[in-house]
């Protein structure tokens, strides 16, 4: 999904970051192996497998989207995320739910962990952190996507140590893993995982926050202002608007 994103708007573009992001599923009647997968995922781990490298291999991927930016990996060992879920039928009232897919379909995750413990960290993307003028959680799945930065210790001190700014970007509906959180709540996440990260600003479209002055103190406990934009690409679509996700970022950092 990082590389769709930096397709630019050619046919060619939107042609390949829809078949990036093309997640097989073969129906009810003729279970697949392949099924929730994204081919794209599919492609990039073959060009890992062939070039022996994760980072040219993103590089390669890159190039045959022709996207406008790079992708780097957070690690150069694979990961694996899983978390704890009620679950009434076990003895301890919890169930581990391990891999991404299957996480991001619960909605009460606690205890989000990434395996194995001591993975390799990826130097190119520390080094990407600690000159970048702006580091940007979010918007994303908030457990499987935009958390998972903050769960590898050399990647939350890149982040807490960068004297580039940190903004956290709220998203505009919930999904299965924040059923039942407001924005508040959502943002009391990040600082439960990482409590020695401050951040600079919370960006929020104020058309998907229910309490903004709950959100606002929940951002405050981390150093933070809310900027309130619309962000919406048409009203009451749930899809942020790269334009004006750009202002808005662009407005808060001229502060």
């Amino acid at each position: 999904m990082a590389l769709s994103a930096l397709c630019d708007d050619s046919d060619w573009g939107m042609t390949w970051r829809d078949v990036m992001q093309h997640r097989f599923d073969s129906g009810p009647e003729r279970l697949s192996s392949l099924d929730g997968h994204a081919l794209g995922n599919l492609l990039i781990v073959t060009l890992w497998e062939l070039l022996g490298d994760p980072v040219e291999g993103l590089r390669w991927a890159g190039a045959l989207l022709e996207a406008e930016g790079t992708v780097l990996p957070m690690s150069l060992t694979p990961l694996v995320i899983e978390g704890e879920v009620p679950d009434d039928t076990a003895p301890d009232g919890l169930r581990t739910v391990t891999g991404q897919v299957d996480l991001a379909r619960e909605p009460y995750i606690r205890d989000v962990r990434l395996l194995p413990v001591d993975a390799e960290p990826c130097l190119q993307a520390l080094s990407a952190i600690e000159s970048a003028d702006c580091v940007i959680l979010g918007p994303g799945s908030w457990h499987t996507s935009v958390l998972p930065h903050l769960l590898m210790p050399e990647m939350r001190q890149a982040i807490r140590d960068t004297e580039g700014m940190k903004f956290v970007t709220m998203n505009l509906s919930r999904d299965s893993e924040t059923q039942g959180k407001t924005s508040a709540q959502e943002l009391e996440i990040l600082r439960h995982y990482a409590p020695d990260v401050g951040i600079d600003a919370v960006v929020a479209d104020p058309s998907s926050v229910e309490d903004r002055e709950a959100l606002e103190r929940a951002a405050a406990r981390m150093g933070a202002i809310v900027h309130f934009a619309d962000l919406r690409r048409a009203e009451g679509l749930p899809i942020h608007s790269p334009l004006k996700l750009a202002a808005a970022y662009q407005e808060v950092m001229e502060r």
